[in-house]
């Protein structure tokens, strides 16, 4: 392995480990999360209509998706927007 890619894939480990989820906004993700795959799944049980199996599948799968980013408390797309909660930030 070159130089370059074992940096880059430091670099890469390295933001996957960083929290930047506060820990309210954690807990928050986790109980929404959790309503809404629940939500998604007892509708997906009487659904007959191809839209509403399409929406109710969304629905489980970003419930999914809050509760995975709110668990490991990293949220992809705050690393890719610069975004780090003000409870977070290091004091100056």
């Amino acid at each position: 392995m070159t130089a370059s890619a074992t940096r880059h894939l430091r670099k890469a480990t390295s933001a996957w480990a960083t929290v930047n989820i506060s820990p309210v906004e954690r807990f928050g993700r986790i109980l929404v999360g959790l309503a809404a795959a629940i939500a998604g799944i007892l509708l997906l049980t009487t659904a007959t209509a191809a839209l509403a199996v399409a929406m109710e599948v969304l629905l489980i799968l970003t419930g999914f998706d809050l509760l995975v980013t709110g668990g490991l408390g990293h949220c992809p797309l705050y690393t890719k927007l610069g975004h780090i909660p003000r409870s977070l930030r290091s004091p100056r």
